[in-house]
């Protein structure tokens, strides 16, 4: 792959003018976000949400206004199997998830996005809000010991919400008939509903945590020993799971997490943990 450059500042300004309703409503808060070096290139490793598309937007508009850094995500090959909108995904810096992609923007000094739990993730199961699914997958670690990457595991917590999963994947296999052409469950989107009876997302705030960085450069050359790559894995893992804690611990005690006390900038009673 050659990869295509990253969206100019003119489509990233265009691109913060054109979500402005959407980060209105849904007043995005930040912690942690200094831990994002703004000096080197960086592997940011996160939680997929559902449905994949309503947050992490907003996400790369915080990383490029407070940290200078718009990152190339790494999509799914479903993204990029839809005419029409895999040209739009690629117009932003997305490429498709391959490992020869990710060694070419990181030979190219590129900052990349990755989600391990890709579609499964994104297309969640009833009662799976906020639970990474990846497997054993540890290509993101390999890859960025080879590399000598600096990790920054993160974590997202809001998109889980704007949507009720009326039937799941497996739901929706076991009532269609057994016909070859249905896609496999981890590509197979959940029916949901948000506003009302509609697919109209719910506007529930968005909280991102960002976690003190991994360095992987002592690893260096290490890259084909499983035990040292899955390590790498297990530190991200544990990390991303307690970013999801603590956010949903701020959301607990966040007055202005519902819709009206936000959009009116009703106060924030007592002391203000760090966030922006």
């Amino acid at each position: 792959m050659d990869p295509t450059p990253p969206p100019p500042r003119a489509v990233i300004q265009a691109t913060r003018t054109l979500l402005a309703p959407w980060r209105w409503l849904t007043k995005p808060r930040f912690y942690g976000i200094e831990h994002v070096p703004a000096d080197r290139p960086v592997l940011l490793v996160g939680n997929h949400t559902l449905m994949g598309v309503l947050d992490v937007p907003l996400m790369m508009i915080g990383l490029w206004e407070q940290r200078g850094l718009w990152p190339r995500p790494l999509g799914d090959h479903v993204h990029f199997a839809i005419p029409g909108w895999r040209e739009l995904v690629a117009f932003f810096g997305t490429v498709e998830g391959t490992r020869q992609n990710c060694r070419a923007l990181m030979r190219a000094g590129e900052s990349v996005l990755v989600f391990p739990g890709g579609a499964r993730e994104v297309f969640k199961r009833k009662g799976e809000q906020y639970r990474l699914r990846w497997s054993n997958r540890m290509g993101f670690a390999r890859l960025a010991v080879e590399h000598a990457y600096t990790i920054v595991p993160f974590a997202a917590v809001g998109a889980d919400d704007c949507y009720e999963i009326v039937l799941d994947a497996g739901e929706v296999r076991r009532l269609l008939p057994p016909v070859r052409w249905i896609p496999r469950s981890d590509e197979m989107p959940p029916l949901v509903r948000g506003v009302g009876p509609t697919v109209i997302p719910r506007p529930q705030r968005f909280y991102f945590h960002f976690a003190p960085p991994v360095e992987t450069a002592s690893l260096r050359g290490l890259e084909g020993d499983d035990a040292a790559v899955f390590g790498v894995r297990e530190q991200v893992r544990t990390a991303v799971e307690a970013g999801i804690e603590f956010l949903l611990a701020e959301r607990r005690r966040d007055p202005q997490r519902r819709l009206i006390p936000r959009v009116t900038g009703a106060p924030r009673p007592g002391r203000v943990r760090r966030g922006t």
